[in-house]
């Protein structure tokens, strides 16, 4: 009996762990990461556009909130968010991005991820957007599954080319 507990332990400790982890947080992020995060069905998260009010309704993150660069913007973000929770921002410009998330940090947010290349870098891997200027019809991803997973398999590519 002995015999076969310490080959059932042994054969465990051989496995590899298969237990999916989720992707990790860093300061500054790629839309890589941030796609992981949102792929990864993890809540915990907000994702803050602090453009202005007519570029956010134009396009957008899918699921983005606005928060436009202004005074004191980072103290309405603390009526509403958990210190704790993980933002991710991004704006026009990587300056423009890196100034709104070191006022979160200021204002007391501990895990602000900056967005490296916003929108535009989003939009270049394939991530999800809406808004006004997103109207387009679905492509035939939409309707049948060889066509979804032949787009999934390009955008696989893509991002392989990208990293």
């Amino acid at each position: 009996m002995a015999n076969i507990e310490d080959a059932i332990v042994n054969a465990k400790d051989k496995m590899p762990n298969v237990t999916p982890v989720p992707p990790g947080f860093s300061s500054h992020a790629t839309p890589h990461q941030l796609k992981a995060r949102l792929q990864w069905g993890e809540p915990g998260l907000t994702i803050l556009d602090v453009r202005d009010h007519d570029a956010f309704n134009q396009c957008r993150i899918q699921g983005a909130m606005t928060a436009p660069m202004q005074e004191g913007f980072a103290d309405g973000a603390r009526f509403s968010l958990p210190l704790t929770r993980d933002i991710y921002v991004y704006g026009n410009t990587d300056e423009e991005t890196a100034a709104a998330a070191n006022a979160l940090r200021q204002a007391g947010f501990q895990r602000v991820a900056e967005l490296q290349g916003g929108l535009d870098a989003w939009r270049e891997i394939g991530g999800a957007v809406e808004g006004s200027a997103t109207n387009q019809e679905p492509g035939p991803g939409a309707y049948t599954l060889p066509a979804r997973l032949q787009e999934f398999a390009q955008e696989r590519a893509r991002e392989k080319r990208m990293k």
